[in-house]
């Protein structure tokens, strides 16, 4: 008795049925490889989505990083060290505001205007654009960070008056926040 004789046999199916169900068999075969290999390929575009972090590079930037607000400072013994780009930076922390200084120089050697919708920042390069976002309220508001501090315990940022009316801070006096940086700008306001 030959192979094929015993397939046919063992089946009872002629060899031409046994030829086209191994066919049937092989392309299945093919079809889930190729199934697998397309959901391989597409898995990376339904990554989720990370929030930029900051690379160890230093991408150029339009604040002038050789000015003395942006060197590093010491403060009530503590030394602070300016970021020499912000791209790519996000926080959460507290969030004050002052108003009380109006007159007084940014350590830019602007005016302080209490009114403006400015910020203080004890390691942002200076000048950057950020958008400060209140978590109790979903509210938002985009200041110049052009001064340094806060300079209490546990303090992120402190904003203008101004700013911090915007997202209904002014009332309470801290609150927790997102800080995300958008942009260096190339003057203050």
């Amino acid at each position: 008795m030959t192979i094929n004789e015993s397939t046919k046999c063992l089946f009872n199916q002629s060899p031409a049925h046994i030829q086209s169900t191994a066919q049937i068999f092989t392309s299945l075969r093919f079809a889930g490889l190729s199934l697998l290999l397309m959901v391989f390929l597409f898995s990376g575009c339904s990554a989720p989505i990370k929030s930029p972090t900051p690379s160890l590079s230093r991408p150029q930037s339009t604040a002038p990083h050789n000015k003395p607000y942006n060197k590093p400072y010491k403060v009530r013994g503590q030394t602070y060290y300016p970021m020499s780009s912000a791209v790519g930076y996000k926080e959460r922390g507290i969030a004050s505001w002052y108003g009380s200084e109006s007159g007084n120089r940014t350590a830019m050697g602007t005016r302080f205007n209490p009114h403006g919708l400015t910020a203080a920042h004890k390691t942002l390069p200076l000048p950057s654009k950020v958008r400060v976002t209140n978590l109790r309220n979903g509210r938002s508001v985009d200041v110049i960070v052009n001064d340094r501090g806060p300079f209490k315990k546990n303090r992120l940022i402190d904003l203008s008056h101004g700013a911090a009316k915007r997202i209904g801070l002014h009332k309470q006096g801290l609150t927790e926040v997102r800080v995300e940086y958008l942009e260096s700008v190339a003057s203050n306001p």
